[in-house]
């Protein structure tokens, strides 16, 4: 079997795996709702608004600009979901668009296959341990890490406007030193996901500094996501740490969304959609830092 058929038949196994496992962990969940009424618990079927939000943002990601930065600041802006428990909804919500997003793009864009390997590996390790620690945080904690993690994302961003990136080349894989550079690069970005970063821009970054062609991170940073985000979110699901009826509109919006993005639309010119998306994450992040600031002094202010 060729390395990429088993890479995508393994993908395979693991969504079919997670679909099964969120629905048992969600009728679980939903059973238990007149006891411990929460988001996670709340399994009515998603609001026309929630699922629009996931196939919009699905659709831009897939066209390159990232989904987790534009679908917090939807969620703070309609205060639509709770802060401590957006981390967990997005990575429930847009696993299974992000799933189809990595066989779309998969076999029509050439990587080396250990490259590919290790880096989604180490991705899936990252996000594995930092969904554990992310999903027990407290609420403040959440928020700083958000808005920390959207100023990061607008510095990307704000990177790919300036052509700040580094210059790539022809090569489609690394080996020796880079190679650990990727695979250690790649092992905090998956860390970095379970607090609502988005891989796409700084996984592009990474692979234009080790020297890779730009295109090679598509396949890159889409497998990636379509391997950790499964795995992260179940961590986020089990325990109870997000809101099962927004992430069901992410991922029921997502998925036509980005099959539109990849066989329908293709390609449309960005650049002003970019400064628009820079602008509401900033107003996202600013707002997130300052929430979680200023709830903290009326805590102090309490207890004093």
């Amino acid at each position: 079997m060729h390395p990429i058929t088993a890479l995508l038949t393994t993908l395979g196994a693991l969504t079919v795996f997670y679909v099964g496992s969120w629905a048992r962990l969600a009728m679980a969940a939903a059973h238990a709702r007149g006891r411990h009424a929460s988001p996670a618990t709340d399994a009515r079927f998603p609001t026309p608004l929630q699922t629009l939000i996931g196939g919009v943002t699905n659709f831009f990601d897939a066209l390159g600009i990232g989904s987790f930065a534009t679908t917090t600041t939807a969620f703070r802006f309609l205060r639509m979901v709770p802060d401590r428990v957006i981390p967990g909804t997005l990575n429930a919500g847009h696993a299974l668009p992000t799933i189809v997003q990595a066989f779309a793009f998969t076999t029509v864009i050439p990587v080396d296959v250990l490259t590919l390997v290790t880096m989604i590996t180490a991705a899936v390790f990252g996000a594995w341990i930092g969904a554990g620690i992310v999903a027990r945080w407290p609420k403040r904690k959440v928020q700083l890490g958000m808005g920390a993690a959207l100023l990061a994302f607008a510095a990307f961003a704000l990177m790919r406007q300036f052509g700040l990136f580094p210059e790539g080349s022809a090569e489609i894989g690394v080996r020796g030193v880079r190679l650990g550079f990727a695979i250690v690069g790649n092992f905090a970005l998956g860390a970095l996901m379970t607090l609502g970063i988005g891989l796409y821009a700084p996984c592009m970054v990474l692979v234009s500094m080790l020297g890779m062609s730009e295109r090679t991170a598509f396949p890159i940073m889409m497998n990636s996501c379509a391997f950790l985000m499964p795995i992260a979110s179940l961590r986020f699901i089990r325990e109870r740490s997000y809101s099962l009826r927004a992430a069901m509109g992410l991922a029921l919006g997502g998925i036509p969304g980005v099959l539109l993005a990849v066989y329908i639309v293709r390609e449309l010119p960005l650049y002003w959609v970019r400064w628009l998306v820079i602008v509401v994450v900033l107003y996202a992040a600013v707002t997130l830092l300052h929430s979680a600031l200023t709830e903290h002094d009326r805590v102090t202010e309490k207890t004093a």
